[in-house]
């Protein structure tokens, strides 16, 4: 925190001298700062012309904040689970086991069903979450950087990014083994799809609250 508080004072007093915000980044960076940690520090000065640098207002954790982010990330884990589980058993209906009896396949039946109905639920309910979350950060910048938004999103990155090096293992020793099955192929394919789409759509949004951070 004291870290912090000695960055803050640097910007605000770099800004206050007539810095360039460029420069002061390009300052920090090369004193050893990490990206994330100088383009907060910018973000927490508004772009207003006044004689002293106006500090934004920083964002708070609210209950209406945690709810909403709690229901977008928790019908996104849900949305992802679903698409995944229905591919996974429809892959199994195209390309059965000789070895499966009845019961598997009434299983995959009933499983079919459960993913259809999830996916059912839970996706209306991201996409208007998604889209009232991203309205009100259009409204309010400084929501950015609010605090289970961030924890949340790399949570999140986390679990993609564990997904996929997981799948990438079994992948390959199924392959170094030579089990490597067609239906085994097209399953990993769809759990790296998923896992690897999502990592990058967060990865990506995290960058561009970096960049929009520095120059704002």
């Amino acid at each position: 925190m004291a870290e912090n508080r000695d960055l803050d004072t640097f910007v605000r007093d770099a800004l206050g001298k007539g810095a360039a915000r460029a420069e002061v980044n390009d300052v920090l960076t090369r004193a050893g700062w990490s990206a994330a940690d100088v383009a907060a520090a910018l973000g927490r000065f508004a772009t207003i012309e006044f004689p002293v640098p106006v500090p934004r207002p920083r964002p708070s954790l609210s209950a209406r904040d945690a709810f909403q982010y709690v229901v977008l990330f928790g019908t996104l884990y849900v949305c992802a689970y679903s698409l995944g589980l229905l591919i996974y058993q429809l892959i199994n209906m195209a390309w059965p086991d000789p070895a499966w009896n009845e019961m598997r396949v009434n299983a995959m039946t009933d499983l079919i069903r459960w993913s259809i109905a999830a996916l059912i639920v839970s996706t209306p309910i991201f996409v208007l979450t998604a889209r009232a979350n991203a309205a009100a950060l259009r409204r309010f910048p400084a929501m950015r950087g609010s605090p289970i938004r961030r924890w949340l999103t790399y949570l999140t990155l986390a679990v993609a990014a564990g997904i996929l090096i997981g799948d990438s293992i079994a992948a390959l020793y199924r392959l170094l083994s030579g089990e490597l099955s067609l239906r085994f192929a097209l399953k990993a394919l769809t759990l790296g799809g998923i896992s690897g789409a999502i990592f990058t759509y967060y990865l990506s949004d995290l960058r561009r609250d970096e960049v929009e951070e520095v120059e704002s």
